[in-house]
Formats: C-alpha cells, sequence, structure tokens
C-alpha cells in the first residue's frame, strides 16, 4: 500500500479538495481524467521547484539542479528557436517532453494505483508489506519491456533501488518463490487503463477508491466519456 500525504509519487484526490471549488474540481477530474497520463507534468510543477518542501541538507543540490534547468531554457530554447524556428522548437523539445512524461506518468500509475490497494495513514503503514504489495508488477509487450529496460519489473525496486536492470527478473523471479502470495501482477491491456482511469480517483477509507462521477455526476462528464469510448477488452 501507499503511504497518505507521505509519498509524494501517487496520491488520490481527497473529498474535500473535491468540495473545495467548481473550477478546481473540475480541473482535478480532467487531470485525474483524459489527461492522467500527463500528470507527472503537474507533479514536477509542484514538488521540483519549491524549496520549502525538500529538506535543509538536500537545498543546495537542488539550487544546483533548478540552475542547470534554467540555463538549458535561458541558451538551449534561443538557440533552437534561432535555428529551426517555433516549429523546430516544438517538434526537437516540446513532443518528446511530452512522450517523456507520457512514459513516466503512465508507467508511476500502472504500477502504483488498483481498486484493490489501499493508502494507509503514517500509524498504520508496514514498510515490508507496502513494499510487496502495495505496488504492481504489469506485463507489457515484449518491444516495450526492451526498451524500458524491465522498469516494468517494478516490485524488486521497492525493495532495493540498488538492484540494476539486467538482474531485476532473478530478483523478482526470487520474489515469487518466497513471497508469491502477496505479489500484485497484471497483464497491460485497456481494460487494466480504463479501470484506472474511470474508477481510481477519490480517496475512501472503506473502499479506497470512490469514482468522480459518484460525488460530482454533473461535472463528470470526462470520465463518462472515457468509460463509454475506451475499450474494454483484456
Amino acid at each position: 500500500m501507499s503511504r497518505l500525504i507521505e509519498d509524494t509519487a501517487w496520491q488520490p484526490v481527497w473529498q474535500k479538495e473535491i468540495e473545495s471549488s467548481p473550477f478546481l474540481r473540475k480541473a482535478i477530474i480532467f487531470g485525474y481524467g483524459p489527461i492522467r497520463p500527463w500528470m507527472s507534468i503537474a507533479h514536477w510543477l509542484i514538488w521540483h521547484f519549491d524549496l520549502k518542501k525538500f529538506r535543509p541538507n538536500e537545498v543546495p543540490r537542488v539550487k544546483i539542479s533548478l540552475a542547470c534547468v534554467f540555463a538549458f531554457m535561458a541558451i538551449g530554447w534561443p538557440l533552437i528557436i534561432l535555428k529551426s524556428g517555433l516549429a523546430g522548437w516544438f517538434k526537437f523539445w516540446f513532443m518528446p517532453w511530452m512522450v517523456y512524461h507520457f512514459w513516466m506518468s503512465t508507467f508511476t500509475m500502472v504500477h502504483h494505483t488498483a481498486p484493490h490497494i489501499p493508502f494507509k495513514s503514517s500509524e498504520e503503514w508496514n514498510a515490508a508489506q507496502a513494499q510487496l504489495n502495495g505496488t504492481v508488477h504489469c506485463n507489457y509487450p515484449q518491444w516495450i519491456e526492451i526498451l524500458c529496460h524491465d522498469i516494468n519489473v517494478h516490485v524488486p525496486h521497492h525493495i532495493s533501488p540498488r538492484i540494476p536492470s539486467y538482474n531485476l527478473r532473478a530478483a523478482y523471479d526470487s520474489i515469487k518463490q518466497n513471497w508469491g502470495k502477496y505479489v500484485n501482477e497484471a497483464n497491460w491491456n485497456w481494460r487494466l487503463m480504463k479501470t484506472i482511469l474511470t474508477r481510481c480517483h477519490v480517496y475512501d477509507k472503506e473502499r479506497y477508491y470512490v469514482p468522480f462521477d459518484e460525488l460530482a455526476p454533473q461535472e463528470s462528464q470526462p470520465i463518462k466519456f472515457l468509460r463509454k469510448f475506451m475499450p474494454d477488452y483484456a
């Protein structure tokens, strides 16, 4: 299970956020619906530029990182535009950036989101249990697994992030042999994506997730659209 509030990589929507204002409610519904495969952009903006969100000993390194980012924007962007125009900037920087965030968001979403995986408070959270069955091992088409260096073999990285990519499958086989009953495994398909995008929304302690259209049916047209038109085959 994931830890409420403290796990910054992936958090559910809180009901108080849905009830806060009509504008925020519509933005959240759209963000966690049709554009959820790009939500790492929002995470990047919220968490990576606010120095108050880092420990004091991390701040100097964060400042160096931010300086590199802004230096590239100040030097790289004008050079790209000078040599290839705005169309070149769009083609050579913006589109690769969007593809990267699609990749990052989608893998993270699939790894950490399932209707049966709960979020727990710090008092209830158990580290060993969370590392084993608080994440999802998802099998993708082989060409995707090759391109992403087996990042989908995700459970071993929760045990130890130092395991190199070429040992992930051996580590996962060992985990399955010893603790297989605790491991969540899925195959990527359209039904999996549809379930995540249309059901796994607002945090609920008993049900784990409540879909947007139960709480705000009048403003959940994006979710209803996905439920109607997304393929449902496994």
